[in-house]
């Protein structure tokens, strides 16, 4: 008879452990530093993502010419601005973070910045740390 309820309670556990699992928002990582044309192919992904995954955390870390779509003005390679697809994305729950760094060694200030970005303190140290300690998994368009 104890097996029994052994078994049970040990099933009726795992279950809700998987339930629990496939409750939980996935957690993703875009790691963006080559610039406006890996920009442009992100934003498809992403959208992309979200559509299939809804619940899906995103966060686009950017360093080194990945900023440029961040910055206020900025294009495409077609010459359409980057702000509304920004919006957009931010509207959906994206996340956007800026490498302080860069905008150091650049010369760039804060202002410059598109207010839906958060300026952290190192691209590469943010990955890192959201990969590690939160769980995101990575993605590099």
């Amino acid at each position: 008879m104890s097996k029994f309820i052994n078994a049970a309670i040990a099933s009726g556990l795992l279950s809700l452990a998987i339930s629990a699992s496939a409750n939980e928002s996935i957690k993703v990582v875009y790691h963006l530093n080559e610039g406006v044309q890996q920009a442009s192919r992100a934003i498809g992904n992403i959208r992309n993502h979200l559509n299939a995954d809804p619940k899906a955390k995103i966060v686009v870390v950017t360093h080194g010419p990945g900023i440029d779509f961040l910055l206020d003005g900025a294009e495409n390679t077609q010459g359409g601005k980057f702000l509304p697809a920004i919006g957009e994305l931010a509207s959906r729950g994206v996340e956007f973070r800026v490498c302080n760094n860069t905008l150091v060694s650049r010369k760039l200030s804060k202002e410059q910045v598109v207010m839906e970005a958060k300026i952290v303190p190192s691209g590469v140290a943010e990955v890192a740390n959201l990969q590690a300690k939160e769980k995101f998994v990575y993605l590099r368009p």
